[in-house]
């Protein structure tokens, strides 16, 4: 009778110690043994990057749904996301009143040529202004930072006067030139960017090669701007980035002739609807909204691809930059 009550205490115990290591697998699963590695905290960190994702991408999918639909789905206020029937006229639309290749290949030079030159400028300015024994270094990266201060609306007219004396309006040089000469656009944030990655960098490396001999622009061109492939691919996104968006100073300096797709969009509904020029917005056809649509979407392609190809490398290149800090 006693062992049969010990056997049956043992087993209770048994039962309630495995009980409770399951109960404790459960808790690490759902905790964590830190409270940030469980189930539940993952949850949460999910939900709110959904949240984040979904606030970001959202008017990304309010451009597809639209530029799909037809006049009668625009008009139609039970149809918001998915359109009842998917049109692809207002792509071809778009694309015959942006004249799309031609305004491609006119803000593909100016991005490309420009964010190159800048690189390179910049890359250059930061370095002397990191490393070399420059005259009032200091006063000089202040005068960096006033300029990137200043907003361009204030120096426009006498950008728009300066170009206009040297026959460049109209032309890519309007961009080319101040970019050559470390102005593009947010040339004083790159600068500060490779300013920053070189004074990062440890002196033992400029010491070794100048007990090898080496001169300072062999030292610039063979050791630091090699190191500073990182800060290169970010200043270049960046800038490449900028200045296929921009639209007001295309709109300054741009007039007629050489125009890129911001400017073609602007102007895509008097292109694709010439009848209506001079009217209010009120009188004009709702049917250009998903051509609009579809042209800002053939605008922003081009970027969103190379963002997506080069996406890793520029994450990496952010975190040596030290462009968060």
């Amino acid at each position: 009778m006693s062992n049969g009550l010990w056997t049956e205490k043992a087993r209770a115990q048994l039962r309630g110690l495995l009980w409770s290591r399951e109960t404790q697998k459960v808790k690490h699963v759902v905790l964590g043994r830190n409270l940030s590695d469980g189930l539940l905290a993952k949850l949460i960190l999910y939900f709110l990057l959904s949240i984040v994702a979904y606030l970001y991408l959202q008017p990304l999918l309010y451009m597809i749904s639209t530029m799909f639909k037809n006049m009668s789905d625009l008009l139609d206020p039970t149809v918001k996301w998915i359109p009842r029937q998917i049109t692809w006229e207002n792509l071809s639309k778009a694309y015959e009143g942006l004249r799309y290749p031609a305004a491609l290949r006119n803000t593909a030079m100016i991005a490309v040529s420009c964010s190159v030159a800048q690189v390179m400028i910049c890359a250059m300015t930061g370095y002397a202004l990191a490393r070399l024994a420059v005259p009032f270094k200091g006063l000089i990266t202040a005068f960096v930072i006033l300029t990137f201060l200043i907003p361009p609306q204030i120096i426009i007219i006498p950008l728009y006067v300066i170009f206009s004396k040297l026959s460049l309006l109209n032309t890519i040089f309007v961009f080319l030139v101040p970019a050559i000469f470390g102005q593009g656009l947010k040339g004083a944030l790159f600068i500060l960017i490779f300013r920053q990655f070189f004074n990062a960098q440890p002196q033992s490396l400029e010491e070794a090669a100048k007990l090898d001999g080496a001169s300072t622009f062999r030292l610039f061109f063979g050791i630091m701007l090699p190191l500073a492939r990182s800060a290169c691919l970010v200043v270049f996104l960046f800038s490449f980035i900028w200045y296929w968006n921009m639209y007001y100073e295309p709109s300054m300096f741009l007039a007629k002739g050489f125009t890129p797709l911001s400017i073609r969009l602007d102007n895509l509904e008097d292109v694709l609807n010439p009848s209506l020029l001079g009217h209010t917005d009120s009188v004009r056809n709702p049917v250009t909204e998903s051509t609009k649509m579809a042209g800002a979407f053939l605008i922003i392609l081009p970027p969103i691809l190379i963002f997506m190809f080069l996406q890793r490398w520029f994450v990496t290149g952010i975190e040596r930059t030290g462009v968060v800090e």
